[in-house]
């Protein structure tokens, strides 16, 4: 019978020992706790059974849990025994679960049934030979793909582990100073049962007859003999250790490319692209006076066009796009001048395609004049020039009039980004614009057709909709790919009620000129499936197609297979990396759009301009300092320059779902109009469909999902994102004080669930 709520402490006590001795695994769990919920799954996976009690449900939960303190200085939940051993929290059972010290617990093999040994009948358990102590060392070192033989006083052993830990590279250690007294390592559990628990001292002579070295830590990685602590800091810095952990294709295949080291280098650094990662990173390794040189050379387009030092978000990118959303945003502000008194300035309303483009391409000169003097004023070499390998660490470079050098660098960073794809039909390069060559048209494209659904497609139809031309939108699926569909969803309607067309499910399959001239007339041949399931194959004329339906890296010319890399189209010819690093070559690193990141969050690749920023100068910090800090790729904010802005940071509640499941999750959302719109009758349509949502974690109360749809999300969401990164609650946003009146302050004052089933439209001003 349990106790009652006044229950003595020794009850209390007994009761905890009968859980334990009655149940093979006992969780002391908590109902709302996720780590819990975390290894009941992990052991249901495991297909292994366990009898749990939930303290936050039972009246004697408190004193129960103070006798686990006291009986395992453990204070958090879960708290777990198998076999009435003591494992430990959620982690620690997870490590004892992949090591398969739990399996061996709850099925001992027959020799520790018996209190026998294996292999061989004349060791005595308190004085082991020679051979079986090399034998447990040699297990130690095979089953763990970084071993470290330590003692729990030395500072270098400490030193080498927090290195480990920063690195976010798993290791397993024994302290040898505790052998033999220490019975609380997991995975020494299973070695007992195997041989006998072998004392410190007698592990450290087997140590030093492998090694001939007589000092701790000693240390292996993937069975290869690395030494103390200076030397494994060394091959940390130098990349050994991350080759030695995710050995390339090419090693297992050929082991080495020919002429890998070389005895001196013409630059201590070479970048290879001149966007906004790769002079970021150029800058902050000159900064610590180091030999760089960067490297960019723009492809014409298959018109032509071509542009100066910068990169994509300069030139062909982020900024003329937002000049141009801003273009598009003035003309509207023109309709709103009617209601807020202004007379005639509708009437007068007109757009010069050719002065917009003169003032945005006048401006992107300057920037692309001063990314040059920049350079020179620290000390980076710039070479205008296109590079690509000729073997590990040497590079031909190309110029312009065809002129060749060759230059080499100890170490070699790809920054190439990328160009935007086209469908591979007939005409599509020859008749066909990309966003490469939008920006800086020459024409005014007139009626245009966007093919595709991607952000890039979306902001471009956007604002040449906004400055008065005529825009359809043909869609393969869906809108968005990536993105939070219920707010992509939202887009699309509002960007159909301003008057947009899309046309769903229509595909390319040819594209002709019917009339040359700029802009000429174009015929769109392609293929729809109807409602009904039926093919239909029509066509419809412009005077430009516009494709927009993704990117691939720049990495195919650049001769990676000349270093042992191979790039593929199935995940866009980006380079696999681990904290920037290829997992390939370990002198060769990679950032910016042209990155299959390992680190990132799945399935979200961030090409965003201030994610290369950041990756490139931290990752020269790392590459030439003291510095350990890696790039966050998780709780990044981005912003889509639709007509009206989508700000998001966090998950998208379709991920939030998969992720957490429906039961653990509560989404807190509002409709509203801003204020400005307000007296705007011709907005009168959309007024009502500005939207913000929160996904929040019901378990921690922690925000994981920002949304929000209105003027001016970037500058919402920017605002927001520090809160989010410092993992901001939903009570920290309740209590965040809104500035009255914008569109900003409905994230503070969001009191409605979706699960509720009530109405999201605002109430009040």
């Amino acid at each position: 019978m349990p106790p009652t709520k006044d229950a003595d402490e020794k009850s209390i006590a007994n009761l905890v020992e009968k859980y334990i001795d009655e149940n093979d695994v006992m969780i002391f769990s908590k109902s709302w706790c996720p780590y819990c919920k975390k290894i009941k799954d992990a052991l249901k996976s495991a297909k292994i059974e366990f009898h749990s009690i939930e303290l936050d449900k039972m009246d004697e939960g408190d004193q129960i849990q103070k006798e686990l303190f006291k009986k395992t200085k453990q204070e958090t939940v879960p708290n777990i025994f198998i076999k009435q051993q003591h494992i430990g929290g959620c982690d620690k059972t997870l490590e004892a679960l992949k090591s398969g010290c739990v399996a061996t617990l709850l099925n001992p093999p027959e020799s520790e049934r018996k209190h026998k040994k294996v292999d061989n009948d004349d060791l005595d358990s308190k004085d082991a030979d020679e051979k079986a102590n090399a034998n447990l060392v040699e297990k130690y070192i095979v089953e763990n793909d970084v071993m470290i033989f330590s003692k729990s006083w030395c500072p270098y052993c400490t030193k080498v582990k927090d290195a480990l830990r920063s690195a976010k590279i798993e290791f397993y250690s024994i302290e040898l100073d505790k052998m033999g007294r220490d019975l609380s390592l997991f995975k020494l559990l299973i070695y007992i049962f195997i041989y006998y628990l072998a004392e410190g001292d007698q592990i450290q002579n087997a140590l030093i007859n492998k090694t001939e070295q007589d000092t701790v830590p000693n240390i292996f990685i993937k069975q290869q003999h690395i030494g103390g602590c200076d030397k494994t800091l060394e091959a940390l810095k130098s990349g050994r250790v991350a080759t030695l952990l995710n050995p390339p294709e090419s090693e297992k295949k050929h082991k080495k490319v020919e002429n890998d080291d070389l005895d001196s280098y013409d630059y201590d650094l070479i970048v290879i692209g001149g966007g906004s990662g790769g002079l970021a990173c150029s800058k902050e390794a000159r900064s610590f006076e180091k030999k760089v040189c960067v490297l960019d050379f723009v492809k014409p387009t298959p018109i032509g066009t071509t542009w100066g030092l910068g990169g994509t978000c300069v030139n062909v990118g982020c900024i003329p796009k937002k000049l141009m959303h801003q273009a598009s945003l003035i003309g509207e502000y023109v309709h709103d001048s009617v209601d807020y008194g202004w007379s005639q300035l509708d009437q007068a309303r007109q757009h010069s395609w050719s002065k917009m483009i003169e003032s945005i391409q006048q401006y992107i000169r300057s920037l692309n004049f001063k990314y040059r003097v920049d350079l020179r004023s620290k000390g980076v070499t710039y070479e205008n020039s296109y590079g690509e390998f000729l073997s590990p660490h040497r590079l031909k470079l190309t110029d312009k009039k065809g002129k060749t050098k060759e230059i080499t660098g100890e170490k070699i960073v790809v920054a190439v980004g990328g160009r935007p794809k086209y469908p591979d039909i007939e005409g599509d390069q020859q008749y066909g614009i990309t966003s490469d060559d939008l920006f800086s048209l020459k024409y005014d494209p007139g009626k245009t057709i966007v093919v595709g659904a991607s952000y890039v497609a979306l902001e471009c139809a956007g604002f040449l909709h906004g400055i008065g031309r005529e825009v359809q939108i043909f869609v393969r699926s869906i809108l968005l790919r990536g993105f939070d569909q219920q707010m992509a969803s939202k887009i699309g309607d509002y960007m159909s009620t301003i008057g947009m067309k899309f046309h769903y499910q229509r595909i390319p399959t040819r594209l002709e000129c019917l009339e040359e001239g700029k802009p000429g007339k174009l015929r769109l041949h392609y293929r729809q499936t109807l409602e009904s399931g039926e093919i239909e194959e029509s066509y419809e004329d412009c005077n430009t197609v516009l494709f927009a339906i993704g990117r691939e890296a720049c990495t195919n010319e650049l001769n990676l297979d000349k270093i042992g890399i191979e790039v593929n189209k199935a995940n866009g010819f980006k380079i696999k990396t681990k904290e920037e690093q290829s997992i390939d070559i370990p002198w060769l690193y990679a950032i910016g759009d042209c990155i299959d990141e390992q680190t990132m969050p799945p399935g979200q690749p961030l090409e965003l301009t201030p994610v290369a920023i950041q990756a490139g100068q931290l990752l020269a910090k790392r590459m030439f300092s003291n510095s350990t800090i890696k790039m966050d790729y998780y709780n990044v904010p981005t912003t889509v320059f639709t007509p009206i802005e989508y700000g998001a940071i966090g998950y998208s509640e379709e991920d939030a779902l998969s992720k957490f499941g429906e039961d653990n999750i509560e989404i807190f959302h509002s409709e509203f109009v801003p204020l400005e719109w307000s007296i705007c009758h011709h907005r009168d349509q959309v007024k009502t469909m500005s939207y913000c949502k929160l996904i929040v974690d019901k378990n921690t109360d922690r925000v994981i999902g920002f949304h929000v749809l209105s003027p001016n999300a970037g500058e919402i969401t920017q605002g927001y994102a520090l809160g989010m990164r410092l993992g901001a609650t939903k009570n920290d946003f309740d209590m965040t004080i809104g500035i009255h009146p914008t569109c900003a302050e409905n994230l503070t004052t969001l009191s409605v669930t979706k699960s509720s089933g009530d109405s999201a439209a605002q109430e009040g001003c």
